[in-house]
Formats: C-alpha cells, structure tokens, sequence
C-alpha cells in the first residue's frame, strides 16, 4: 500500500487500560506490517506506556509472551490483593507487572528507545503528597464516576479535585536506564497498587486525568489507540480514534488468565484488518 495522506501518521497515543493494552499490540503488529508507521512524537499514558515502549523496538510480541507467562502461575486475584509483604515493598500486582516490564525493556530496547521518534509518558500527581494514597484513591473515584457518567476518553474531574500532571521525556529516562522506573510509575492504580514516586514526587496513574494526552507540541496526524469504546468520542480535524470492535476479553487488573490476554491481542489483529480494509 502506497502512502498517502490516509495511511500517514505523524504521531501515536497509546492510551491506557490494563492488559486491554494488549489490544493495541496486535492491532499495530498487523498495522505496521502494511502502513509505513513512523511517527515523529508517540506519547502513552498507564499501560499505553508499556505498550508504546515495546512498539519502538518491535517487542510487543515478546510482551505478550512473557505476560502470558507470569499470568499462568496466578490462579487467582484475591491472592493478589494480599498485604504487602514487609520484604518487598509492593503490592503483588506491582511486583508480577514490574517483573515482566524489565525482562522485555533491556538495555537495548532503551538504547533503541532513546535513538527513536520523540516519546511521552503522562502521569499524575495525588492533590496532597503527604497523604497521596488517600488523595490518590479519591481522585481514581472521581475518574470511575466521570468515566461512566460521560463516557469520553478526555475528562477532568479528577484534576478539578486537584490532581496534577506532567509529561515526561521517555527517551530521555532510557538514555538514563531509568524506563522500567518510569513505566512502572505511570501504571500505579490505588489502592490497588502503592504509590510510586517519580524525581521524588508521588505518581499516580495518569490515565484518570486523561486516557489520550496528544503530545506535545501536538502536530500531524495523529493514530489515538483507545483500549475500550467511548458514547462520546471528539470529531477533531486530524485525529483517527481507534478502538476495540468489542469488548476485550482481558479485564483491566485480571492477572490471572493469559489465555484472555492473547485473545484480546487477537481481536486487536482482526481489528487493523478491518481498519486496513476501510483505508483501502
């Protein structure tokens, strides 16, 4: 397929999502195979941090295999939602996810990562640092009503209680070997997980102030990878919103099945077919 202004984009949001993440690693496997996808700024937000991480040096499917690895020897949540052990100070979620995160983010997927296109990461900073757990769980609350209530992939409710971001430069984390660190962090969902800190603030996930950041500055065209289906998507010159055809058969926080996972990469293939088929 010859490019042209249809099948060219400049830019690539990985949006966030759990392991329904594992939608856009099979979409863009079979999308890139096709498109000559070289964007020139990629920013990601919770798990589209990881998923855009493993896109710049083509790893998305040694992801989805040693997730699906970790996932077999998980027979169920509850476990997972055990105290933190007083060793190891993370929940299990966080320890299982970090695991897998650095065997897939080598020294030489960050040195590739960091010679690669402009790359950012959003996170987000609880309204008060000296109780940023509690502050923290209230701001996912006020995300999970906003979510339901208007069913938009950008909102603000959260920051409206005070959560703050910031954009954070990828490359240059991995030219610092401090990626696995910074994509861990932009994956922290209280309670769920403890808070994690970044250049010695608290982070939170930055997908509850906004599940698409555009980067910064925003020019192009830009490919948004949604990981659910929204009621109310914006009609902006320029943007193609992409998303699921229907529900992903990976939950959010469910590290328990793989099977789920590689059919949610599944979908996600079939899904670029069609999206090629309508380009065409």
């Amino acid at each position: 397929m010859g490019a042209s202004s249809r099948t060219r984009f400049d830019q690539l949001v990985f949006s966030g999502g759990g392991t329904r993440c594992f939608w856009q690693g099979g979409f863009l496997h079979v999308l890139r195979r096709e498109l000559p996808l070289e964007p020139a700024r990629i920013s990601g937000v919770s798990g589209g941090a990881l998923s855009a991480s493993c896109f710049v040096p083509h790893l998305g499917l040694r992801l989805l295999d040693e997730m699906t690895r970790a996932f077999a020897d998980q027979d169920s949540n509850v476990d997972l939602h055990q105290v933190v052990h007083p060793e190891t100070p993370q929940t299990p979620h966080q320890r299982i996810y970090r695991e897998v995160v650095s065997k897939v983010i080598d020294a030489e997927a960050e040195r590739k990562i960091a010679e690669g296109p402009a790359f950012q990461v959003l996170i987000a900073h609880p309204p008060d640092d000296d109780m940023s757990a509690l502050t923290g769980t209230a701001s996912m609350a006020a995300y999970e009503a906003e979510l339901h209530l208007v069913s938009s992939p950008h909102f603000n409710w959260a920051e409206r209680c005070g959560l703050t971001t910031s954009f954070v430069d990828a490359r240059a984390a991995a030219a610092e070997g401090k990626l696995v660190d910074l994509v861990c962090a932009a994956a922290t969902i209280p309670p769920l997980f403890d808070i994690a800190t970044w250049e010695d603030r608290p982070v939170v996930d930055g997908g509850m102030a906004d599940q698409a950041p555009m980067p910064s500055p925003d020019e192009g065209r830009t490919l948004v990878l949604l990981t659910r289906r929204y009621d109310n998507v914006p009609d902006v010159a320029g943007r193609v919103y992409v998303s699921p055809s229907d529900e992903t058969p990976a939950d959010k926080i469910d590290f328990t099945d793989p099977a789920k996972i590689r059919r949610t990469w599944d979908l996600g293939e079939r899904d670029a077919l069609a999206f090629l088929n309508q380009l065409d």
